[in-house]
């Protein structure tokens, strides 16, 4: 047994490290060293073992030699981490300047499939169904009532009382999703012929996509909250004669557009409640999802068999949010998803039956829909939430500024002791370690807010910015990993490995595609660049959608085929490579705008860098090319603002204060501060500002669903405080 165990490496090293300068130690002693440790024991061994005469060396000797195998245990897991985190993930595929980046470990070929033999989404499902069956796969929580909560700035909203989570099980959607096949089919749908979804994020989307998957009825996806005007063309561009929704969107925004949608003749409404037909145009056959399922389980209907996709076929039609015009629809073949999935899979470890993912994104976005059937591929169960209990545009940043706000009601005690663990362990996670310490006496309370099980969080959209990421990952315990993708790119190009605790980038590419940057001269970045490459991020791989639906022309300037047969998509972001192999968003082309002394001002930049000013909840950086200077429309901050505004003596209502040139002064000052700290320009930072006492949501249409600014819609929004902020009339 001797003989055994010294072959081992960590056991050599262990009696290495403690035999030097102290007495051998029995290898009996070593064996319930090695229990303590699994056991978990840290404190005095069980008294029937301490006397039993096998410590020649000592109890208290025994429980030093523990906690020094605990110790250097530790620092080697630690050591890794740290190693892991510093090493190469992506490189050049050649010395060519501006060759593609490629990940270090699909460096030769690139990943096409996860799991082998499925090839389509509805392989996907079948999968997922046979091996977890009767496991919890979709969530909801029951709505108990609803109330009218009058908010501070006088509207109402609706409060939902929830209960608790009810389950159902993969053989139990499986079954709704063959009676939903089978019924849409029994109504007329045909094979290849596209149906469309308006609707919010919930079980019954879920339940659909996969029904559209499985008898390869192509999906068309448009947000809940696009305008009427969206909804008419991508139905009519679309040519989709079956249409899914809920009773909330029928009742509100498909009402008055029905009689401008040509091809829809089939209506299908997602919840249990009953509607009044007669209030609709005739022409449009109205069901209810639980009806079009009835139908479908009836044995002469759930006997006819589903068309199966090919991974040629196209499984989605995704419309975009919209933000620099009208929607355009990205066209996504199974094959281009499948590959998409493999990579970001790929970068999220340890996937699994024992994991629970919240969902509450918008599913027509591309992001959240392949987490999601992510999830549901690797038995990790998906509750979906109310969108009235969680749908802050930018939750993490969010998250940041309320904790930090309730440090400052700290008294001086307590907010010291915080600032004190809260830099050393921010330290250590540098270094690549952890503070478990800090972890159990401060950071404790804050992780539960979350609930206290988070072990990782995936931040998409818009780049994180470094305050929040280092918050998040030092007071919630877990990794914090930021994507970089597109709808065209079906998901993420990049993500970040959970041991990288760097911030401001956005990982290596996938191992489903390469990158690649190219000169944008205008801008002057180049590939010859230095320290680091850099230009526009051109991504290609299998997971590049086919193009614009309907749209040869966008499709022609944006999209590319190499002589190898694959696509590449320009993106219009501007990025540099780190020699690591990372990607960071430095810019974006469309966001560049020239002042009139020939100055470049990125108004993304600016942004980034102001949205955490504590009285700021948005923000849009403005400038015309023949001005001289940048001003900017603000979302104040409600609660700190108001403050402010009793502590200078400013009365009034809400719009009053925002109205008031004195609350502009102090928007002004702190946004000085800020650019300060973050280094921007003179000539980048906003001397005039207008604030809003509204805020900017979908609905307003100043903002994606995705909350994407719409610089366009915001332009003319306030045209007439641009005027006047630029010495107009």
């Amino acid at each position: 047994m001797e003989n055994l165990l010294l072959k081992c490496t960590p056991f050599k090293i262990l009696l290495t490290t403690w035999v030097e300068g102290r007495e051998m130690i029995p290898i009996r002693c070593l064996l319930l060293v090695i229990l303590f440790l699994k056991e978990g024991l840290d404190s005095h061994p069980p008294p029937r073992v301490a006397d039993s005469g096998l410590f020649p060396c000592g109890t208290e000797a025994l429980i030093e030699i523990t906690k020094d195998i605990r110790a250097l245990l530790k620092r080697k897991r630690e050591s890794k981490k740290n190693a892991m985190a510093k090493r190469i993930k992506a490189k050049p595929t050649s010395d060519k300047p501006g060759s593609p980046y490629r990940s270090v470990t699909h460096f030769d070929s690139l990943a096409v499939i996860d799991i082998p033999g499925a090839d389509t989404l509805d392989k996907l499902f079948d999968h997922a169904v046979s091996k977890f069956g009767k496991k919890d796969s979709l969530g909801t929580r029951e709505i108990l009532s609803e109330e009218n909560e009058m908010q501070p700035n006088g509207k109402v909203f609706k409060k939902l009382i929830l209960g608790s989570y009810k389950w159902m099980s993969y053989l139990e959607v499986n079954c709704r999703v063959n009676n939903f096949g089978s019924g849409l089919t029994a109504l007329g749908l045909k094979p290849k012929n596209t149906i469309a979804i308006f609707c919010e994020t919930r079980a019954e989307w879920m339940i659909a996509a996969q029904t559209c998957f499985k008898y390869n009825f192509p999906l068309v996806t448009l947000y809940a909250t696009l305008g009427k005007e969206a909804v008419v063309h991508g139905l009519n561009e679309s040519e989709a004669t079956y249409l899914i929704t809920s009773v909330e969107l029928l009742e509100s925004k498909l009402k008055t557009a029905l009689l401008d949608i040509n091809c829809v003749k089939h209506i299908i409404y997602v919840d249990n409640k009953t509607i009044n037909k007669v209030e609709y145009p005739e022409g449009f056959e109205i069901h209810s999802m639980q009806s079009v399922e009835e139908l479908g389980s009836k044995p002469e209907n759930l006997s006819v068999p589903p068309n199966r996709p090919t991974p040629s076929d196209m499984a989605i039609v995704m419309y975009t949010s919209g933000s620099t015009g009208r929607p355009k629809g990205v066209m996504m073949h199974h094959s281009n998803l499948i590959a998409g999935m493999t990579g970001q899979c790929e970068r999220i470890p340890g996937l699994g039956p024992k994991d629970t993912y919240i969902g509450y994104l918008p599913l027509a976005h591309v992001l959240e829909l392949t987490a999601e059937i992510s999830c549901f591929t690797y038995g990790c169960r998906i509750g979906y939430s109310s969108p009235l209990t969680l749908s802050d545009q930018e939750i993490m940043d969010r998250i940041y500024k309320n904790v930090m706000s309730k440090v400052q009601e700290m008294n001086y005690i307590q907010k010291t002791l915080f600032k004190l663990g809260y830099d050393y362990k921010l330290e250590q996670i540098k270094k690549g370690y952890d503070a478990p310490l800090c972890n159990l006496l401060l950071f404790k309370k804050v992780k539960a807010l979350l609930g206290g099980n988070v072990r990782m969080m995936l931040s998409g959209g818009a780049p994180l910015s470094p305050q929040t990421h280092r918050f998040m990952n030092v007071c919630f315990c877990c990794p914090v990993g930021q994507g970089y993708g597109l709808t065209e790119s079906c998901g993420a190009g990049t993500v970040t490995e959970v041991t990288d605790y760097t911030t401001g980038r956005v990982g290596a590419p996938l191992i489903c595609c390469e990158i690649k940057l190219k000169d944008w001269q205008e801008g002057g970045y180049t590939i010859h660049d230095k320290p680091n490459p850099r230009g526009e991020i051109v991504i290609g791989g299998q997971n590049i959608s086919m193009g614009y639906f309907k749209n040869e022309e966008k499709t022609a300037e944006d999209y590319s085929v190499d002589e190898n047969g694959q696509r590449w998509f320009c993106t219009g972001d501007i990025g540099e490579f780190h020699p690591d192999g990372c990607l960071q968003i430095i810019d974006r082309k469309k966001d560049l705008v020239k002042l009139q002394a020939g100055e470049y001002v990125s108004l993304g930049k600016v942004e980034a860098a102001l949205k955490n000013c504590p009285l700021i909840d948005n923000i849009c950086a403005f400038a015309k090319s023949d001005q001289s200077y940048v001003i900017s429309f603000v979302v104040p901050n409600q609660k700190r603002l108001t403050l402010l505004a009793q502590q200078k003596g400013v009365e009034g209502s809400w719009v009053d204060i925002c109205n008031n040139p004195a609350m502009e002064a102090e928007i002004l000052k702190e946004i000085r501060e800020a650019a300060s700290a973050m280094k921007l320009e003179r000539f980048e930072i906003p001397i005039k500002v207008r604030l809003s006492p509204e805020p900017w949501t979908p609905e307003t249409g100043l903002v994606t669903d995705a909350f994407k600014l719409k610089r366009k819609e915001l332009k003319n929004h306030y045209l007439k405080d641009i005027e006047r902020m630029y010495g107009g009339k």
